[in-house]
């Protein structure tokens, strides 16, 4: 698949890859294979256990024009399966004025190319336009307290092992509980 209209498509194809102990993506590694099952569970949890904010609400039913979220992902990247559910459970809230398409990075290169980190195909990527196509703002791949993790990690890679590293951001994730993410769309959407 290359684009799903809406996060449900997108998280049963994740569920049925992960049954299969399949992966999204040109690399069919057996490391991507096991964290599509893991981002999986991740995501279930989210759809599970988070909830729009009262203020966030708000400001998505003072929206005055419709937008159109593009998030660029793939379902073995843990960065997504912590943030996508958060990302959709907002465009849901908006009651028809958030439209959400999921694009898979490797299937549409000429998107992630467009919106790299740093040079780096890093995913998830949300990118906001209005109904004129115009572009509104870009969100990704992680909240800001997770950019701090990775950055740390980056320059300790001597030091800090990759297992490290993503015990580090995750446990950061579950410990936020998805309110740096939420925090920092309802900013990019009071603009």
């Amino acid at each position: 698949m290359n684009t799903f209209s809406n996060y449900l498509d997108f998280f049963n194809w994740t569920v049925e890859l992960a049954a299969n102990k399949g992966t999204s993506g040109d690399d069919q590694t057996d490391e991507h294979k096991e964290f599509t099952q893991l981002n999986y569970k991740r995501m279930e949890k989210w759809n599970k256990i988070f909830h729009v904010s009262e203020e966030v609400k708000q400001i998505l039913n003072s929206l005055t024009i419709k937008q159109h979220w593009y998030v660029i992902t793939e379902t073995w990247c843990g960065d997504s399966a912590q943030n996508l559910p958060i990302i959709a459970k907002i465009a849901e809230a908006s009651a028809g004025k958030i439209q959400l398409t999921i694009l898979m990075r490797d299937k549409n290169p000429e998107w992630m190319n467009r919106y790299l980190t740093n040079g780096a195909k890093s995913v998830p990527k949300l990118i906001a336009f209005d109904e004129q196509e115009n572009e509104l703002f870009t969100w990704g791949p992680r909240p800001e307290e997770g950019m701090v993790i990775t950055r740390h990690w980056q320059a300790n890679k001597d030091t800090i092992t990759k297992e490290q590293f993503h015990l580090y951001l995750h446990t950061f994730y579950a410990f936020n509980k998805g309110l740096a993410v939420q925090s920092e769309l309802k900013e990019l959407l009071e603009r």
